[in-house]
């Protein structure tokens, strides 16, 4: 049996089982929540979206002014070799760089730091249950918490600041819903953990542009949707108006298009999946198959 099969590492050069992978407790990725990363999915033996993904890492890591000593080229080097070696056809992989050790005692200067890289691969995640997703699944509007402001956080660059969706996700399970979205302090639609949230209104698609992520699976439903002949529109989404949509879903690259049956009290499109969002469902796991969007991993 391949131990890496479970899940496998990427360090210093060096593929390890998962387990055995490990970062210093002075690391600043860990005592600052100082980590820019990513996460790319591969489906039946190959990356999707790959060059997207390393795009949007690099100029993550560039805005937050990180150097990690890698060309892209050994970015993707070592993700294709270690997944490889761990065998996985489908899997969810994370690329992370991080602000590293402060070498200097009592110094609090970020550029006294040594920014390192390292990924990580498991099977492929669908970050709500596909059984779920296939049947709606439900969303809890945090009441308590808003999302970190986009003058505080770049939430265009994936971080580890989780601290306001987890509490929202403490009150989501404990009111028995899936999972939680955010408010912005304005009353707007943001975003949940992991995944950018759309409303459907007749023939018009819309999800937020400011204070979210703009993720590539949020792209590729973009496109899909306008493949389809919708509409179009990235702008605030006030919760007054989402009250008024004819049916919702979210998109993660953990498992692409989840429609939504039901958010708070109120109950979308007569509590099972929206037309929309089943179809986008559909068209998300044919253009994970399209040659055009896969980089086939070569395995030992």
């Amino acid at each position: 049996m391949n131990i890496l099969s479970k899940g496998a590492a990427w360090m210093g050069g060096q593929i390890i089982p998962i387990a055995d992978a490990k970062i210093g407790v002075t690391d600043w990725g860990v005592t600052h929540s100082d980590i820019g990363y990513d996460v790319v999915g591969v489906w039946k033996g190959a990356f999707f979206r790959l060059d997207d993904y390393v795009d949007r890492f690099l100029a993550s890591i560039k805005t937050m002014h990180m150097t990690i000593g890698m060309e892209r080229a050994d970015i993707i080097e070592a993700l294709h070799n270690m997944v490889a070696a761990s065998g996985m056809q489908s899997s969810y992989v994370a690329m992370v760089a991080s602000r590293g050790r402060n070498p200097i005692p009592g110094s609090r200067d970020p550029r006294d730091c040594e920014n390192h890289f390292y990924a990580w691969c498991v099977p492929y995640v669908h970050i709500v249950k596909r059984d779920v997703a296939d049947q709606g699944t439900t969303v809890w509007i945090a009441k308590t918490m808003r999302r970190i402001p986009d003058t505080s956080v770049n939430p265009r660059v994936k971080n580890y600041h989780w601290g306001d969706f987890t509490s929202g996700l403490f009150e989501a399970k404990e009111k028995g819903f899936e999972t939680t979205l955010l408010l912005d302090h304005s009353g707007n639609i943001t975003e949940g953990p992991g995944f950018n949230v759309f409303a459907v209104f007749g023939d018009t698609v819309v999800t937020a542009d400011r204070g979210v992520l703009h993720g590539i699976t949020r792209r590729t439903a973009l496109e899909m949707a306008q493949a389809r002949g919708l509409n179009i529109e990235t702008r605030a989404l006030p919760l007054e108006e989402f009250w008024q949509a004819d049916e919702v879903f979210l998109t993660s690259s953990g498992g692409g298009i989840f429609p939504v049956t039901q958010v708070d009290e109120h109950h979308f499109s007569n509590g099972a999946p929206g037309p929309v969002a089943r179809q986008l469902r559909l068209d998300y796991f044919e253009w994970l198959e399209r040659d055009e969007y896969r980089t086939p991993i070569t395995y030992n």
